[in-house]
């Protein structure tokens, strides 16, 4: 199905089509960008409440501003589809996400006005005032430079580390503040406090608005005609606001609230602060999901709903005549609740993703013991180090790519001092549509090298449950990493008794003379398709599920290089440094001669796609898995 734009949308290639639109047409074409987007994501799928919010804005900044030019940084990227859209990716627009097509978030190979790639939060202010002072020293004073950060965004302590830089710079930068109370669930904390406070004070917004009533009128009178203007302002917000202006305490020129959805209002205060030098900072009033009324109900459903019927707003769920097995994420959500009626010293702690992990579950049934700090990782990861100091079993979950944001802390906080920190990394392995910005590569290797840490990964819902009993019980108080995938997993029926795991035990989960497959995880079921296919040309391959690695279980892996000369290692993390490097590891040590395959993911930045097709591409899918064994198997001496 081809969607077709607007009729003014249709003749929009670049910004530079925009810039000669009236007051008339530029309300139109927010219209027609708004429809088209959510004409295309009803079809195709995609993030949707978020970029339907900023439209007017999307609008308006390439209206004023000379992009590619002028740099405009979009900070997480959910939101940047209509930038997309109106700088030359319309007719690819239907590409979004799937595999060969259109990244899901601003990306610098694929255009020049995407001035910087993006994917996780609170980065934007960091990247444009780079840019800023890059191009201060290069002496290109009249070169703007814009970060777009959401609200949610706003709470990572980069944010404030970049906000603190810039007030006392010179940069010609221009942070747009887009406050809609959401990330992809409701903001949390006192920052969201603090902007209420501004955007409910009726006072101080009606003197606002007399002072920039007042510049209009004396701006006649010369050059310091805004500095007197600028200077009354402030003094309101300081006398009206509980405390002085957050940002203008940072030394940020403070301006707004203005309403997000007024694209000419916004156009023309963009045009004063285009004129208005140094660092500044505008707040502007959103609405996510505008235009879609059930998407501004529930913006939490409507962030990524998948295709859906844009007129009923029914979205379209795959119907299986037997039941399926339940995703990773929900039995971590439930089985953590039922754990935690039986142990009250297990606490959940996640960082903005409730809904995402599944700790809303928990978060429902006991809100007192389950936290959402926010965007802020490094905090989420030090907050469970310190509830685990006082005798509590925090289970922290974070995505594994988010989970890079606090790696200083996992060293410093939790295994330096070998606290009892339970961390529930969700999105282990290849991510999908969300890409490499997401992929969840990294952390077999990145945490195996860490002192006290345990790690593991469950092939399957009962072992992900028996994980997390095993990982609260008091002798095995210690840092423990349990890795899971997106996405579903391969038992119906998964809810049994809680048996105990042993740190560092694998087992056997099929005998076999010829070859041996060593894997980590959910994979391990490619290897159970891929030996009974195998099977079926009489070959044997045994399959062992390692479940743990670090610690290895090392008897285990005596008896099997022992037996077996031909040995295949999988894992859905990092080939460098990860699991297969630990098994080659344990073979050196000890002198055995196996020749060993490695199968997982390469040293490549591996693109968007489903996780079968990135599995595929990769060769860990069990096609691969088959593939790699007969090739093995054919170069043994007949």
């Amino acid at each position: 199905m081809q969607v077709e734009p607007g009729k003014l949308l249709a003749g929009i290639d670049t910004p530079d089509d925009m810039k000669d639109l009236d007051a008339v047409q530029l309300v139109q074409l927010s219209s027609e960008l708004r429809q088209y987007i959510i004409d295309t994501v009803s079809v195709y799928g995609g993030h949707f409440g978020a970029s339907l919010g900023v439209v007017e804005l999307t609008v308006a900044l390439h209206h004023v501003f000379n992009t590619p030019v002028d740099q405009l940084i979009w900070d997480v990227g959910h939101q940047a589809y209509g930038h997309k859209i109106l700088t030359g990716r319309k007719e690819n627009f239907h590409t979004n996400r799937v595999y060969g097509g259109l990244s899901g978030f601003p990306k610098r190979k694929e255009s020049e006005y995407d001035a910087f790639g993006v994917g996780h939060s609170s980065t934007s202010i960091s990247a444009a005032l780079g840019m800023a002072e890059a191009s201060f020293y290069k002496n290109e004073t009249d070169k703007h430079h814009i970060a777009v950060i959401g609200d949610g965004a706003m709470t990572g302590g980069m944010a404030f580390e970049a906000m603190n830089h810039a007030g006392v710079s010179n940069s010609n930068l221009l942070i747009i503040l887009n406050d809609n109370c959401m990330s992809i669930d409701p903001n949390v904390g006192a920052l969201r406090d603090y902007l209420t406070d501004i955007t409910t004070s009726h006072t101080y917004n009606k003197l606002r608005d007399e002072a920039w009533k007042v510049l209009g009128k004396i701006s006649k009178f010369g050059p310091n005609a805004r500095e007197i203007a600028a200077n009354f302002e402030s003094s309101i917000k300081s006398f009206l606001l509980k405390q002085s202006n957050l940002f203008e305490s940072l030394n940020l020129r403070y301006f707004g609230p203005v309403d997000g959805h007024d694209v000419n209002h916004m156009v023309s205060v963009l045009k004063d602060l285009k004129d208005i030098k140094g660092p500044k900072i505008l707040h502007v009033l959103t609405k996510k999901g505008k235009g879609y009324s059930l998407a501004e109900k529930d913006q939490t459903k409507w962030h990524a709903p998948g295709t859906f019927d844009k007129l009923t707003g029914e979205i379209y769920k795959k119907v299986y005549e037997t039941p399926q097995p339940p995703k990773y994420q929900e039995v971590f959500g439930h089985t953590l609740v039922e754990l935690a009626e039986t142990n009250d010293k297990i606490m959940g702690v996640t960082p903005a993703m409730p809904s995402g992990s599944s700790l809303n579950i928990m978060m429902k049934a006991m809100p007192e013991r389950a936290f959402d700090v926010g965007i802020a990782e490094q905090h989420a990861v030090t907050f469970s180090a310190g509830l685990a100091t006082q005798g509590l079993v925090p289970f922290c979950n974070i995505y594994s790519t988010f989970m890079q944001r606090a790696y200083d802390q996992v060293i410093h906080d939790v295994a330096i001092q070998n606290l009892h920190v339970v961390f529930c990394l969700d999105r282990a392995g290849f991510a999908g549509a969300d890409g490499p910005t997401h992929h969840g590569c990294y952390d077999i290797a990145y945490f195996r090298c860490i002192p006290n840490m345990v790690i593991c990964a469950p092939m399957n819902e009962k072992e992900l449950r028996n994980m997390m009993y095993s990982s609260q019980l008091p002798e095995n108080a210690r840092p423990i990493s349990i890795r899971y995938p997106r996405g579903n997993g391969v038992m119906p029926v998964w809810k049994s008794a809680f048996e105990k795991i042993e740190i560092g035990k694998g087992q056997k989960i099929k005998d076999g003379d010829e070859l041996a497959y060593l894997t980590f995880g959910h994979v391990g079921n490619y290897a159970i398709e891929a030996t009974q296919r195998l099977s079926q040309e009489d070959i044997a391959a045994a399959h062992y599920d390692m479940r743990f690695v670090k610690p290895l279980d090392e008897k285990l892996l005596h008896e099997i290089f022992q037996k077996h000369s031909h040995v295949i290692t999988v894992e859905d993390g990092s080939l460098q440094g990860g699991f297969g490097s630990a098994i080659l590891e344990f073979m050196v040590d000890h002198g055995y001669q196996s020749k060993v395959v490695r199968l997982g993911i390469p040293d490549e930045i591996i693109e968007h796609g489903t996780q079968l097709e990135l599995q595929r591409d990769c060769g860990f899918d069990p096609e691969g898995l088959y593939l790699s064994a007969k090739k093995m198997l054919d170069t043994v001496p007949a």
